[in-house]
């Protein structure tokens, strides 16, 4: 048989506001943008911050900002962790920018 078996990595995604997303156990080869995407299609709706679209969000994974271009094999951190185990990305969402001006 060809190809190493490749493990499925299960990840749980951490809001700002404690909630969680997931687990769900995804292919090594996925982007972090197909992250994002899953991230943005399973947001809870009562938030009261909601992000738009993927450059909105930001995950991150044992203090570092992970590229919308790596794969999750690129980006995980393999230090210390067990087989098997689910690994927590905390997702940051970029504040809306907004056009108000002279808010007094």
């Amino acid at each position: 048989m060809a190809a190493g078996g490749k493990e499925p990595i299960e990840v749980k995604f951490r809001l700002f506001d404690g909630t969680d997303i997931g687990p769900s156990k995804y292919d090594p080869s996925t982007t972090v943008a197909a992250l994002k995407e899953f991230v943005l299609a399973r947001w809870p709706q009562d938030k009261e911050i909601v992000p738009k679209t993927v450059n909105d969000v930001k995950l991150i994974n044992a203090g570092r900002i992970l590229e919308n271009s790596k794969t999750l094999a690129e980006s995980r951190v393999p230090v210390g962790e067990v087989p098997g185990s689910v690994i927590t990305m905390h997702v940051v969402v970029r504040p809306p920018q907004s056009n108000k001006s002279g808010n007094a």
